[in-house]
């Protein structure tokens, strides 16, 4: 499945989760699904971008490893039915705005948190989620970079 698919869905799954664990579960997710885009591009994104996707394939893994994984069903793994990366630059905004969603829902998870466990878990995934969005916005940067390079000076 193409990777703005699979991260719309993400958004939506997201958002439709009520409470602290489906949240938590989501998040996990999200940053599983960052981290195969993350190296998706890094293996065979565009030149320029390859250092940060891998940065960023770090940053989402860390952000998956300070979570409890979810109990999935092998097909419920979203980052696995990753086959397609048509249109990075769609991609990465829309993963963008998927992490900061992301930050904003462990937020509100670190809020209710009873133990401080969950606390600290939720302070360490809005650490790494705002770190992979840096990095999506960095490669998004670049792209537009590229993109003027090759406008003002086109291959011959």
């Amino acid at each position: 499945m193409d990777a703005v698919r699979l991260i719309l869905t993400s958004r939506r799954a997201l958002a439709d989760s009520g409470e602290g664990r489906t949240i938590l579960a989501e998040v996990w997710q999200a940053q599983a699904l960052a981290q195969a885009i993350g190296s998706r591009l890094a293996v065979s994104g565009p030149p320029e971008l390859r250092g940060e996707a891998l940065g960023l394939t770090e940053l989402a893994g860390r952000g998956c490893g300070v979570l409890d994984a979810p109990d999935l069903d092998p097909g419920d793994l979203r980052a696995a039915q990753l086959t397609a990366l048509d249109d990075a630059r769609r991609a990465l905004l829309d993963l963008g705005v998927l992490l900061a969603e992301v930050g904003i829902a462990l937020v509100g998870v670190a809020s209710a948190a009873a133990d401080e466990g969950t606390y600290w878990q939720c302070m360490e995934a809005i650490d790494a989620a705002d770190e992979s969005r840096d990095r999506v916005l960095e490669m998004l940067r670049k792209l537009a970079v590229r993109e003027e390079r090759e406008r003002v000076l086109p291959e011959r």
